[in-house]
């Protein structure tokens, strides 16, 4: 996996793995601001040739570290990215269901984006 780069698009909302010059993986996510800071990833996809090389996983570890070097939380909707964060619990701090709540309303009020 040493050939995979993970670059952030923050403007687009996507966490995207990049294999030769080529998109092999991203996680679509939005930025929560209220009732306090979070990445909240909606979908995990994994093109089918690249599936079963760790794409996935090296995805949400590095939006858990995104997070974390900002200050911010991971509320995940994803369900990929909540089994991956329960397997990693050091990693992947759990979130508030306050905060994941207030996630899935925003999701709701903003059909069409994801």
């Amino acid at each position: 996996m040493s050939d995979i780069e993970i670059r952030d698009d923050r403007a687009a909302g996507r966490l995207r793995a990049i294999a030769a010059g080529e998109v092999v993986g991203r996680i679509e996510y939005f930025v929560l601001d209220a009732p306090e800071g979070a990445l909240v990833p909606v979908h995990t996809i994994v093109e089918p040739a690249h599936e079963g090389q760790g794409i996935a996983g090296s995805l949400a570890r590095e939006l858990y570290a995104i997070a974390r070097r900002e200050g911010v939380t991971v509320a995940p909707l994803c369900p990929y990215v909540v089994k991956w964060a329960e397997r990693h619990p050091d990693e992947a701090p759990a979130a508030d269901p306050e905060l994941l709540r207030a996630a899935k309303e925003w999701l709701v009020a903003h059909p069409g984006l994801f």
